[in-house]
């Protein structure tokens, strides 16, 4: 029961001093709101027309696809290292077996869609 008691106090004191920090800030910083503080900040610029405008989608892609083999490499080495480990056995073998053909099937997807040419 005293690891529970110990997560706990950890928990409070972190609560405990997030409270205490922003009351401080609270409390601390100045306030003086004008108008020109409340206009938008775009780099020194001053904004001209709406907030709305229309990016491509293409580098959205390249950096999903790159999330995906990242987390395909964070699975497949710890598991490379530990396969000679007898306690695994075949069941180990299958489910990695399935990862990878869940991963395949994702990039013959994006191979199919034309998402993996550089042209």
């Amino acid at each position: 029961m005293s690891g529970y008691v110990t997560i706990t106090a950890v928990l409070a004191a972190g609560v405990l001093l997030f409270v205490a920090a922003m009351t401080v800030r609270r409390l601390l910083a100045p306030r003086a709101p004008t108008a020109m503080k409340a206009t938008t900040y775009e780099s020194g610029v001053d904004p001209v027309g709406e907030g709305w405008a229309q990016t491509k989608v293409r580098y959205f892609v390249f950096a999903f696809l790159y999330v995906i083999f990242a987390v395909d490499a964070v699975y497949l080495f710890p598991w490379a290292l530990v396969l000679r480990s007898p306690e695994i056995g075949s069941a180990s073998l299958v489910e990695m077996a399935i990862f990878i053909g869940v991963i395949l099937l994702g990039l013959g997807h994006a191979a199919r869609r034309g998402l993996l040419r550089w042209v």
